[in-house]
């Protein structure tokens, strides 16, 4: 006599979660298993991209991030284990050189290791009277300059004070001044082409060297900036054309609402 065999629903619905329970558990086991797996292997290649400027140039390469990474580490990673390597601490470390803002390193393919490096971009550089020559970039931070690449950018001279950390919070600084106005020359399409050069006198009054023509012009103390710039760039746009370039030894914005000019 055959005896047919009776299984409730509840007892169905318990045997699938048993069996869901183990294959999950069997399917974590298989990937635990492959990531200590992993972190055992050890670095086959140590590779590095270095994002250039916008212009296509290189202050730092592959060769000085490789040896910031040594300096830092104190050996090389090839060969290393992958665990072993805290990947946050190299981010960290790369991203406290004075050439780099931004750090990315992940492992790839074939136990590559790989680095992606976005350099900063330097808006200013500093030539002040006690000798001291280097960039600052977008933010203020100081960068020394690069062996590899002149960045084109803005040149300050004169008497500015020495950087510090934190000198755009101050209320007056002389540097901070012609920080702030090579930013909203370097905004400025127009003014960007036509200033090379901040210099910052005794008395903190500034002024600008043209890269075109041998006139300076007086910009004063860094106030009402907007206004003397706009003033500037009419009388470039709309007189001078017609005066000619060298007709004038000095340009003068100090004066509200005026453009007072010094013949030779």
């Amino acid at each position: 006599m055959i005896r047919s065999l009776h299984i409730s629903t509840e007892t169905l619905r318990t045997l699938k979660r048993i069996g869901w329970g183990v294959l999950v558990i069997a399917g974590a086991a298989m990937v635990i298993s492959a990531v200590e797996r992993k972190e055992a292997s050890t670095v086959s290649e140590l590779m590095i991209e270095v994002e250039p400027l916008p212009n296509g140039e290189l202050l730092i390469n592959g060769p000085d991030v490789r040896l910031a990474i040594e300096r830092s580490f104190g050996y090389r990673l090839e060969g290393l284990a992958i665990g072993s390597i805290d990947v946050q601490r190299l981010e960290k470390a790369l991203e406290s050189e004075p050439f780099i803002l931004d750090a990315d390193v992940y492992i790839g393919a074939n136990n590559r290791m790989k680095v992606g490096v976005v350099q900063r971009q330097p808006v200013l550089r500093v030539m002040d009277n006690n000798g001291l020559n280097y960039y600052l970039d977008d933010k203020g931070i100081k960068m020394p300059l690069s062996p590899h690449f002149a960045a084109k950018v803005i040149v300050a001279t004169g008497n500015l004070p020495p950087h510090e950390p934190k000198f755009l919070d101050r209320k007056r600084n002389t540097l901070k001044d012609a920080f702030l106005l090579a930013n909203k020359i370097r905004e400025d399409e127009f003014l960007n082409a036509l200033i090379e050069q901040i210099h910052v006198s005794n008395r903190g009054e500034l002024t600008l060297v043209p890269k075109v023509g041998k006139q300076k012009i007086i910009f004063g103390k860094f106030e009402s900036a907007d206004k003397k710039l706009n003033r500037l760039k009419a009388f470039y746009r709309e007189a001078l054309p017609y005066e000619g370039w060298n007709k004038y030894s000095e340009i003068s914005l100090q004066y509200d609402g005026q453009v007072v000019c010094k013949k030779r």
